[in-house]
């Protein structure tokens, strides 16, 4: 019979774990996660596949977590409700960013460089703890990233604005930015949602205007409008520096990243470092919020919010390691919306 060691499984609002007792095995873990999950399989025969698949991200969570004791890693995984689905599946399902392949496709925008020193930028910066961010949101099985990463960083500049935190419409961005260039839950871009705002003169509010994961038709009302841009700027590709500085002065910025792997699907908690993630513009896959920086262990680190729901990672956030030759791509394609 397999025997397990230790396995975390989040919770929304705590963590339990599976001690390393003699009668403790996968099944036991699988019934778990199927409950906490709410967890439905059509047959038997796609319950045995999706079972398969756990057993084996188990035995990747714990071989990665053992090598983190012993040093080798900076960060650790966990289990959590993509633990039942292969990378391939998730990456199709999840990750929705899809980049101009030609930089003419582009909307029009000012470039954001700074070239200066960063010791003369703030050490560490939160957004979070300055009323910037709204809590994480969950984009469940739509590739609708880009819109999350979007209406994030224009919900900071709406609260620079007027001093007030508005949850904005995601669904308004997928059923409404096709003209844009966007493609509903089947991905799009940040700047082609920061253009549809400033074209249609406005977002609606979530509350006006709720997510709900799927392809509808565009049900924009003038009247519910949360908030609005004038255009947009583009941080200098491939500057971690430019980035900082914009994430110092200016607040939330939108981010793609190549969030390929595994590991990155099971991150749980720690500094995320891989020491081979492509970071040119043709990798980025995922469309994610910085929302400050800092260092830790002096090792420095990007904090970014993510859009799967609060029982991934650090409550819905990741730490990405900072200053490593722009690791994962986080400064190819990086931008803010003006308000």
């Amino acid at each position: 019979m397999k025997r397990v060691a230790i396995v975390w499984i989040g919770l929304a609002v705590c963590a339990w774990a599976l001690p390393a007792k003699e009668e403790d095995d996968y099944d036991v873990i699988w019934k778990k996660f199927k409950d906490m999950y709410a967890k439905v399989y059509e047959t038997s025969e796609e319950e045995m596949m999706r079972r398969a698949i756990f057993d084996e991200n188990i035995l990747e969570v714990q071989k990665h977590n053992l090598e983190y004791d012993l040093g080798r890693y900076t960060y650790t995984l966990g289990m959590n409700e993509f633990s039942d689905m292969t990378v391939d599946e998730f990456e199709k399902q999840m990750n929705g960013l899809r980049p101009p392949a030609d930089v003419d496709d582009s909307p029009p925008t000012s470039v954001h460089s700074y070239d200066g020193p960063d010791t003369d930028l703030p050490a560490a910066v939160d957004w979070t703890k300055k009323g910037f961010v709204t809590p994480v949101k969950n984009q469940h099985a739509c590739g609708s990233c880009y819109a999350f990463s979007a209406t994030g960083a224009l919900e900071g500049q709406m609260f620079n604005k007027t001093g007030k935190l508005v949850s904005l419409s995601e669904q308004n961005i997928v059923d409404c930015s096709k003209a844009e260039g966007n493609h509903g839950c089947f991905g799009g871009y940040m700047d082609y949602a920061f253009n549809y705002v400033r074209i249609n003169k406005g977002i609606d509010t979530e509350e006006a205007y709720p997510y709900v994961g799927k392809n509808q038709n565009c049900s924009y009302n003038a009247k519910d409008i949360g908030g609005e841009d004038v255009g947009l700027v583009d941080i200098k590709s491939g500057s971690e520096v430019s980035l900082q500085h914009a994430v110092a002065t200016v607040g939330p910025v939108s981010v793609g990243i190549n969030a390929r792997g595994r590991k990155f699907k099971a991150y749980k908690k720690g500094v995320y470092t891989k020491w081979w993630c492509p970071r040119m513009k043709s990798w980025l896959d995922h469309g994610v919020l910085a929302v400050g920086y800092g260092t830790t262990n002096g090792q420095d680190y990007w904090l970014v919010k993510n859009s799967w729901g609060t029982r991934w990672g650090l409550d819905g956030y990741v730490k990405m390691a900072r200053n490593k030759k722009n690791m994962c791509g986080i400064a190819t394609m990086a931008s803010y919306p003006l308000v």
